[in-house]
């Protein structure tokens, strides 16, 4: 196996790899756009490349690093799952939805997940490895080409906790909004975190411009702990001050996602708790209704949900239900998994 992969290889480092066998700079711009834009699969497909340039770079490099294993679609037609092999075998999957007008992916950054969240399926899986920024891009070209449809939006909220594996995921996300490749706004990319505080201040100072959610899902620290094991490590208090410096100094507007379970998270009591918490913080809270992944746990009744939401509506906080889409095809949040 060549130890070159041209998936995942900023415009610079393709430079680099150019200069190296006596190639203009302005070849590189060239295999950005066919690599990124075009995704092709092949070197032969470079059509304004020379067939000696070509055979080239064949020698030296690889293009991809994932299969396609497996992949089903959702009975409404609006949700398609991709179990993708990775070259050493391991698998991660990734969702593809149709919301409107939008074209979003949902992207995994690891193999597995360390964090053994309570509601979510990842976490049952352990922890494999990190991808690298080659195999987090790889499913989204492989998705597009697949499905021959011009993605919107990015999220990376797949398996997987995204600033675990911080560099690798923002090297991916700044080659899939560059403008001579895929070029997805970095507005139309959200990265999600369960918590890791100092990524987040790392984050906001390097004023990377990407959309950041905060999986938060209760206001006081012992429901947390007991639904996300990370808040000993990273508590509330602590986890709120990173948001806020977050949104003070960004400017942007914060989302946390707060996923719904009843009996444990959805009372009245715990609403009027969580409008405490960000009362002051410009946000935005995402209610997502928990998606079964076993029988102990249960998502809320709609009476429920709306009694949650009334103490928000007088406040400076936008908050909305998000219906999860593929359920019936294992797709939705938290339900990602594969056996090892």
């Amino acid at each position: 196996m060549k130890t070159t992969n041209v998936i995942g290889m900023t415009l610079e480092e393709m430079e680099a790899l150019l200069k190296s066998i006596g190639q203009p700079k302005y070849r590189a711009a060239q295999l950005f756009n066919w690599i990124y834009k075009r995704a092709i699969l092949s070197f032969d497909e470079m059509t304004n490349f020379t067939k000696s340039l070509r055979q080239q770079l064949a020698n030296m490099a690889d293009i991809g690093h994932i299969s396609i294993e497996k992949q089903v679609t959702s009975i409404d037609e609006q949700t398609t799952k991709f179990l993708f092999k990775l070259n050493d075998g391991l698998c991660v999957e990734s969702v593809f939805m149709i919301d409107g007008k939008r074209r979003t992916v949902c992207l995994s950054s690891q193999v597995g997940c360390a964090l053994k969240c309570s509601f979510c399926a990842t976490g049952k899986m352990g922890f494999q490895r990190n991808l690298s920024a080659g195999e987090i891009i790889d499913q989204l070209l492989a998705i597009q080409r697949t499905l021959n449809v011009e993605v919107t939006n990015i999220v990376i909220m797949g398996m997987g906790e995204p600033f675990l594996n911080y560099d690798e995921v923002i090297k991916a996300c700044d080659i899939i909004s560059h403008d001579k490749g895929i070029a997805i706004g970095k507005r139309k990319i959200t990265i999600s975190t369960s918590g890791i505080v100092p990524a987040i201040k790392r984050f906001t100072k390097e004023d990377l411009r990407y959309k950041l959610a905060i999986s938060l899902n209760a206001a006081n620290d012992e429901i947390r702990t007991k639904l996300m094991p990370i808040n000993k490590k990273y508590p509330i208090d602590e986890l709120i001050n990173a948001a806020k410096y977050y949104a003070n100094k960004s400017r942007h507007r914060i989302t946390f996602e707060y996923v719904m379970i009843a009996g444990v998270n959805d009372s009245v009591e715990h609403a009027l708790n969580l409008s405490k918490l960000v009362k002051g913080l410009k946000c935005k809270i995402n209610i997502i209704p928990y998606n079964s992944i076993d029988k102990k746990q249960r998502p809320p009744s709609e009476v429920t949900i709306n009694a949650f939401i009334r103490p928000f509506l007088n406040m400076n906080v936008v908050i909305s239900v998000r219906r999860s889409k593929g359920v019936d095809i294992g797709a939705a949040c938290g339900q990602l998994y594969h056996k090892i």
